[in-house]
């Protein structure tokens, strides 16, 4: 009888002792648990740019895999077309879509194209986000922006006038795009127009693409000076086109009489600065680019990003600001000679 006893209370103590680690070790409730499960879970991100094995595009690739090293859960997938057809980049949405990925981040090299494709993807449970360059609304969540349009339009001919002379500039001007169906800077190009008011005596010339070719930024630079005798300033608006921009004008001795300003990575153009062809380079941290995209699409596949959010607390970039859906990195850089031998990217 007391062996029955013992034996007895041997069981509910166990059982006690069993239903106090349940209670110690389970989540407490199924939203927890819920959690619990997403936190364990990988996050497969898929970054695509508009053309593969541009130094620009690398270097925002090198700051995506800080971030994702960084989290610790995410898978980072850096593919894109290398000659930057949409056509192409459209194709890669639809594979990953198949493939059941968690988050497309995207730079639409021409949006209307890729749109179809990035709608797909959200049909099938995919989040899509753009970066660097927005896509159409209704075809993305968020725009990871590197900067307004108005800021970086405005910059650019700030830079040119200053670098002409500031108020006093004058002479003719011309603009080197990627190509004529990026959105991003067609709405550059609108405010470039705008700011230029500020400066009478400054008159755009022409404005021609280069189709995300350096050679063809380069040809194209050549043409212009050939038919206007008085261009002073030619902006390269793509990391591609103002490089070769700044050779054409090397090239045909005319550095120091055609400036050349524009958008493109510090490494790209600090031969071109030394040498006195570029004074300005205008850009933006592009390694921060990257890095703040995945730790967007990280919070978007997790369930910590979502609609109406204001903030977004990005790693070692801190707290984010978001405005509607356009998620900020913050400030334009403007690189010259005093400091363009301090940043690597």
């Amino acid at each position: 009888m007391t062996d029955r006893k013992h034996t007895g209370l041997r069981g509910i103590l166990l059982l006690t002792w069993v239903a106090a680690l349940a209670t110690v070790f389970a989540p407490a409730s199924q939203s927890e648990a819920a959690a619990f499960a997403q936190d364990a879970k990988r996050v497969r991100v898929c970054l695509l740019p508009k053309k593969k094995g541009v130094p620009y595009f690398t270097s925002c690739a090198k700051g995506a895999e800080q971030a994702a090293k960084e989290l610790g859960h995410v898978d980072l997938i850096y593919d894109g077309p290398t000659d930057g057809s949409p056509e192409k980049a459209a194709s890669m949405i639809e594979r990953w879509a198949l493939q059941g990925v968690d988050v497309i981040a995207v730079s639409p090299n021409d949006p209307d194209v890729l749109a179809s494709a990035m709608r797909k993807a959200r049909q099938k449970g995919v989040r899509v986000l753009t970066w660097d360059a927005d896509g159409l609304p209704d075809a993305r969540e968020f725009f990871v922006n590197q900067a307004t349009a108005k800021e970086i339009g405005f910059a650019l001919v700030d830079a040119m006038a200053a670098d002409l002379g500031g108020d006093a500039a004058s002479g003719e001007l011309a603009i080197i795009t990627a190509t004529l169906t990026a959105a991003n800077q067609n709405d550059w190009i609108q405010h470039m127009k705008e700011r230029l008011t500020a400066y009478p005596k400054l008159k755009l010339a022409a404005i021609k693409p280069s189709n995300e070719d350096q050679r063809l930024a380069f040809q194209a630079t050549r043409d212009l000076m050939n038919a206007h005798p008085d261009l002073r300033g030619v902006f390269g608006i793509s990391s591609v086109s103002f490089p070769g921009a700044a050779e054409a004008v090397k090239q045909a001795g005319k550095s120091g009489k055609v400036l050349v300003t524009g958008l493109s990575t510090p490494n790209d153009m600090r031969a071109h600065v030394h040498d006195g062809t570029v004074r300005t380079v205008v850009l933006w941290n592009t390694l921060d680019l990257g890095y703040l995209t995945v730790y967007a699409a990280e919070a978007l596949a997790t369930g910590k990003l979502k609609p109406g959010a204001t903030t977004l607390s990005a790693g070692r970039l801190g707290e984010r600001s978001i405005a509607g859906d356009h998620i900020l990195l913050g400030e334009i850089l403007r690189f010259t000679k005093d400091n363009i031998d301090g940043f690597d990217f």
